[in-house]
């Protein structure tokens, strides 16, 4: 029987139709895309969040997926550079993957998540810059506290230790969104802040900065820069006989940190959203370093909690859909009972900003200690 031109035509399209009709993620496995930082001046904040999305990942196979599902990864470098990362995002969103992970670079993710917005892809984020959820996204999620969450709880911790505040911060816009962040709630306390001191991403020489805090008067230093910054910072105040309190914010006690400045670090002061060396998560901590054989900060927390309650919203969702899993974390509570890989119970408002317990850590001995368990700031 001979078929016309016109019956292959309506044939094919059908065809497509029908295609087009399947449901995006009606595949055979959970796509994921892991966007971050693994060379330039990210990569040790990079490295650990990807370490702790990978870990991740590989329980929750073996334990049969999500929803039936296994999850499939790419990895992918931003070179620490927010134009690559939003190149790496726009990729990804045209290669149809259900959830991306990263950056964790405040910068990068301010500029990638608009191509993830586009997409209706959930976009989780180790950024902490309070603008990151103040763009009215509601696909972009945190997996760390942001400055609105973190630094009230900092601010009267610096109210109870400071008379005269020296603040120190990197000059991009995790530093900047911190300075500006403080600066507000100190406004009518009884901490004056007698100088500001911007830094710069990768700056190797902080002489200069510390003798302009010890000019100052200032009777306490907030430090508020990267890790391997925060080190050499560290090391300059001890070097010029610094005596005074260092606090910070997550980086400055985190593993790397303490690693990088040896014992310049003793005596540092932080409040700190995760740390391995919590209750909560120490066991997380032991697994981290014998899957990694390194220890993990905060970042490797980040990664893996944040690939935990993805699967927590889709299982809550009931089905394999992104806008209905942004819908399930937006106004929702995770708990660890229900839920044990988001290892604290946690919760998200609105904007995809996340509360849970946090605490404040000192290093003593080149270790770092809790010395404080502070409440969700819905439990005030």
């Amino acid at each position: 029987m001979q078929v016309s031109k016109h019956h292959l035509l309506t044939a094919a399209l059908a065809s497509l139709a029908a295609l087009a009709a399947v449901p995006a993620h009606a595949q055979d496995t959970i796509k994921i895309a892991n966007i971050v930082e693994m060379s330039g001046p990210g990569t040790t904040s990079g490295v650990m969040f990807k370490n702790g999305v990978e870990m991740a990942i590989k329980e929750i196979n073996a334990g049969g997926g999500i929803l039936g599902k296994k999850i499939s990864y790419t990895t992918e470098d931003t070179q620490s550079n927010p134009g690559v990362a939003k190149g790496l995002t726009q990729k990804a969103v045209d290669n149809d993957v259900f959830a991306i992970f990263g950056p964790v670079y405040s910068g990068s993710i301010m500029v990638s998540m608009a191509e993830s917005r586009r997409g209706e892809v959930p976009n989780f984020t180790g950024g902490e810059a309070a603008s990151i959820t103040q763009q009215g996204n509601p696909y972009v999620f945190r997996t760390a506290f942001g400055q609105s969450i973190s630094f009230p709880k900092v601010a009267r911790y610096l109210t109870a230790k400071s008379k005269k505040l020296a603040v120190l911060y990197v000059n991009n816009d995790f530093g900047k969104g911190g300075q500006a962040t403080i600066k507000q709630l100190l406004a009518n306390s009884g901490t004056q802040i007698v100088t500001e001191i911007s830094t710069e991403a990768g700056q190797v020489d902080f002489s200069a900065a510390v003798i302009q805090a010890k000019q100052s008067g200032a009777d306490a230093l907030f430090a508020y820069t990267n890790e391997e910054e925060s080190a050499r910072l560290l090391r300059e105040l001890r070097k010029q006989g610094w005596n005074k309190p260092v606090i910070g914010e997550t980086v400055l006690t985190s593993a790397k940190v303490v690693e990088l400045a040896g014992e310049a670090a003793n005596g540092a002061v932080a409040h700190v959203g995760l740390t391995v060396e919590a209750p909560q998560l120490q066991a997380f901590g032991k697994q981290y370093q014998a899957m990694f054989n390194t220890g993990s900060d905060h970042n490797g927390v980040k990664g893996y909690t944040g690939v935990y309650i993805l699967k927590a919203a889709i299982e809550k969702a009931g089905k394999l859909d992104r806008k209905a899993a942004a819908a399930a974390i937006r106004n929702s509570c995770f708990s660890a009972k229900q839920y044990p890989g988001v290892l604290m119970d946690v919760c998200f408002d609105d904007k995809g900003d996340i509360d849970r317990e946090s605490f404040i850590t000192e290093i003593r001995a080149g270790k770092t200690v809790v010395a404080e368990t502070l409440p969700a700031m819905g439990k005030k």
